[in-house]
């Protein structure tokens, strides 16, 4: 009995078997910002592997298990919001905690039942099938009901040093999912003792290399660049507490604040956070937006504020960013905008308000029925660059940022994670800007209120930061860039899923040869 057959022994048994699974979903968070140690997640894919392979009875059970504990360890910051900041009690927080990882544990749980009905040859089943499985459910969902993509493996590589990361640039972060899981898959391959003496594990290796050398040299390649132009950009930090954010007596007061943070400036571009002024600007006293763009217009800034804002019809309101650039008080009110489409479940709109509303009355949720914005929407022209802006959450959503991001020099994030403490969140949300940088090839710009403010390179790489929950502006330079990567020229992901939706049924169809083989053959 080898080794690593005697740890097979062990891992077998229920007593061990169970907390191990745990323990290595438990582990997945270190595996993404802010820890970065990005080598972890293959190991940890390909032990949760490897253990349903040797309880395959258990194969949807366990996928599960896995999902709901390692989604509960990244995600808990949702508690956060609910309880901490919107004051809902725990007898309905706890659940409603649990409830997210509990859903988001289906789409394991999911690629896992299928793969359970395969029965190829161990290589193809566990070195090709399931890593495509769990890619093409990562991608649904990051869909179903709006959908949740936050955890995808492909984030845990959105490091400096992961040679996979760039694969982004050519087939977005589900390409990057993909062969994180390859990895995964093969190092269970490569050293299961089963292939010890065969010809099948020198070429996992192999195969292992070329991939991870693959990664490393795309890395290399500027597939946009520089347009010849450059900025200063100032991120204003304003770390409102979100408990007092929308208190009437601190609307004032909160002003006053960006203010004097704006002028204290004098950056080409200046850029304020999501909801940085607690009002609807059609209901501002009268002349506050003239003051900021005043202020700005003496310092030489382009000065862009998150703030919401009537629909034009005032029958809605729009989580928007406004553009005082070219403001002019003639016409106060034709100011260019961008208005956030992709809205938050429950946090900016209310799903099924008959059976859900009665929980918006126990908790302190300001503007929850936002209208969306509209796909597409042009850049906002700042100074001498065309910013393509997104809000908060919409950054988790590659696809939906290409068609911006073709028009645009630099893209810019404002976000407000005040909602969520001093946890985890801000850091994992700005390694999805990371993503995003990586994918369209472009400086990503990061004004948050309490974090993590950062300047993200077309690499990838955080090049400038603030420090967290702290009031502060943050000032460097950037360059504005051109060109599309491979990933923006498909269009979207659709394309991926598509070659791999026709690899798994042609991998079906060779199963049914495969089984219908076998029966003949006894």
């Amino acid at each position: 009995m080898t080794f690593s057959t005697q740890w097979d022994h062990y891992w077998q048994k229920p007593a061990f078997y169970w907390p191990l699974l745990i323990a290595f979903a438990a582990a997945t968070p270190l595996a993404f910002a802010p820890y970065y140690h990005f080598w972890l997640m293959p190991l940890l894919f390909g032990g949760l592997i490897r253990l349903i392979e040797l309880r395959p009875n258990r194969a949807v059970r366990s996928a599960y298990l896995f999902g709901l504990v390692a989604y509960t360890c990244q995600f808990y910051w949702i508690h956060t919001a609910l309880h901490d900041v919107s004051g809902l009690p725990n007898l309905f927080a706890l659940p409603l905690t649990l409830l997210l990882p509990a859903c988001l544990a289906c789409f394991p749980a999911a690629a896992f039942w299928l793969w359970s009905k395969l029965q190829l040859p161990r290589w193809l089943s566990i070195g090709l099938a399931l890593p495509i499985l769990w890619t093409l459910f990562e991608f649904a969902r990051e869909r179903v009901l709006t959908g949740f993509g936050w955890g995808a493996l492909g984030y845990s590589q959105i490091a400096d040093n992961s040679p996979l990361a760039g694969f982004a640039p050519l087939g977005g972060i589900h390409l990057v999912t993909l062969c994180t899981a390859f990895i995964g898959a093969w190092l269970v391959l490569a050293v299961n003792p089963e292939q010890a003496k065969s010809r099948l594990r020198l070429s996992t290796f192999a195969m292992m290399l070329f991939l991870l050398a693959g990664g490393y040299l795309l890395r290399q390649i500027p597939f946009t660049k520089p347009d010849s132009s450059s900025a200063t950009v100032a991120l204003i930090q304003g770390n409102i507490p979100q408990t007092l954010k929308w208190n009437e007596e601190q609307i004032r007061p909160t002003i006053q604040h960006y203010y004097d943070q704006v002028a204290q400036t004098h950056a080409d571009l200046v850029v304020l956070p999501e909801t940085a002024i607690p009002m609807m600007r059609q209901d501002l006293p009268d002349g506050v937006i003239a003051q900021f763009a005043k202020q700005a217009q003496i310092n030489n800034s382009a000065l862009a504020i998150g703030i919401a804002q009537y629909t034009d019809n005032h029958q809605g309101y729009l989580n928007a960013v406004i553009n005082l650039a070219d403001y002019h008080s003639e016409t106060p009110q034709q100011i260019p905008y961008y208005a956030k489409n992709h809205l938050v479940p429950f946090g900016e709109y209310i799903p099924l308000p008959q059976v859900t509303g009665w929980l918006y009355e126990l908790m302190h949720m300001p503007l929850a029925g936002f209208s969306r914005g509209g796909t597409a929407q042009a850049p906002l022209i700042m100074k001498n660059q065309q910013v393509a802006f997104n809000i908060c959450y919409e950054d988790g959503f590659g696809d939906e940022l290409i068609a911006s991001a073709k028009q645009s020099s630099v893209l810019a994030n404002t976000s407000n994670m005040a909602w969520y403490g001093r946890s985890n969140a801000m850091f994992q949300h700005a390694q999805q800007s990371q993503a995003r940088a990586l994918e369209l090839g472009r400086y990503m710009v990061r004004a948050t209120n309490t974090g993590f403010t950062a300047i993200i390179t077309p690499q990838g790489k955080i090049a400038l930061s603030a420090s967290p929950d702290t009031a502060t502006v943050l000032t460097g330079q950037i360059e504005g860039y051109h060109g599309e990567t491979p990933y923006m020229k498909t269009g979207s992901s659709w394309p991926l899923m598509f070659i791999l939706s026709l690899i798994m049924a042609t991998l079906f169809i060779l199963n049914r040869r495969y089984v219908a083989s076998k029966i003949k053959i006894r």
